[in-house]
């Protein structure tokens, strides 16, 4: 049993890591939350406009992917094909799948809003798998797509719907992170027939050693705590690394310049009352000097993450239309693009 295991590291209520090298994942914090975290099974039929199947891309690893498509409005009768989404979920590298609920209805929302495809991927987790791996396994759902695009593979849902010329990334918390370093290596990479149009990095998980002033000033939250941001690091990371690893802080003294890379346009949402907004910022900064096209939203009022908490939305107007914005503006920087 992993009660009668010693607890090496934990997350309260994320994740608790035994010395034997095992992991639980199981949520032990607030009752609230467990609707958010609940898996949500595929369906291929339409259900809300939309359908979801799963889809192992890499049968050595079992990598997977989670591959949404909207019920077709607009595009009926002229049979055009619509943006594809590759989306990379937050959660520190640690936790978090694609089938969660919270994922669930932002992605079948985002499908809808945008009349895109989406294609989410069940990437390996840290600390049994720690960084790169993470980018390796979103980097290898986007040479899928490659493939796919290329006749290579066969999968009827993208042949039938997917733009290959209008692929973005999209990523929330640590995906954000890994938005970047994604579109980082494709820079240097031939992926056509792809052409990478955009990322969207939802509150990144931007993190350095040196404290910003929202890290330090912002009030905390049970679900966004400082311990649990430098702890999700620590365990992502190469053992030995610090938190100025690249992948963490893609700005620091151990990253590449972004003069150096070959970056789409950028669409960094931010949330007010975010611990991490001032690093955000700062890379958003970072970024102009360099030369690359970054645009900035803001959520005002609102903490990380909170795009996810539909049961919250759903009684607070306010959160409610800061999330519509949100949608807005992804919506809005796609169709630009």
């Amino acid at each position: 049993m992993a009660s009668n295991k010693k607890i090496v590291d934990e997350v309260p209520g994320w994740i608790r890591v035994f010395e034997d090298g095992t992991v639980d994942r199981t949520w032990t914090g607030t009752p609230e939350m467990e609707p958010l975290l609940k898996p949500v099974s595929p369906h291929e039929e339409f259900i809300n406009g939309v359908a979801v199947r799963d889809q192992i891309i890499d049968p050595k690893t079992g990598l997977a992917v989670r591959i949404y498509v909207p019920e077709m409005k607009n595009n009926v009768q002229t049979k055009a094909k619509i943006p594809l989404i590759l989306h990379l979920h937050g959660g520190g590298y640690c936790i978090c799948q694609p089938d969660w609920s919270l994922y669930y209805h932002f992605n079948t929302r985002l499908v809808s809003s945008v009349q895109a495809v989406l294609v989410s991927v069940y990437f390996r987790l840290a600390p049994e798998h720690r960084l790169p791996v993470a980018v390796e396994d979103s980097y290898t759902a986007l040479l899928w797509l490659r493939a796919t695009a290329r006749g290579e593979l066969s999968d009827k849902w993208l042949t039938s719907y997917a733009d290959f010329n209008r692929v973005f990334l999209v990523g929330d918390s640590s995906g954000g992170n890994l938005v970047h370093q994604v579109a980082a290596r494709a820079g240097f990479d031939d992926i056509e027939p792809l052409k990478l149009r955009g990322g969207i990095a939802i509150q990144p998980g931007f993190i350095s050693d040196k404290p910003s002033k929202s890290y330090v000033e912002i009030p905390e939250n049970p679900l966004s705590t400082r311990e649990m941001m430098k702890k999700f690091t620590s365990l992502a990371v190469p053992i030995g690394s610090t938190g100025e690893h690249p992948i963490v802080w893609p700005i620091g003294p151990q990253a590449p310049p972004l003069t150096t890379l070959k970056l789409p346009p950028m669409l960094v949402v931010v949330a007010e009352m975010d611990l991490l907004r001032d690093y955000q910022l700062e890379y958003c900064e970072e970024m102009k000097k360099a030369g690359k096209e970054v645009e900035v939203f803001m959520n005002y009022g609102m903490r990380h993450s909170f795009q996810f908490n539909k049961l919250a939305i759903d009684i607070d107007p306010e959160m409610a239309a800061q999330a519509n914005k949100m949608v807005e503006v992804i919506v809005s920087f796609i169709n630009r693009n």
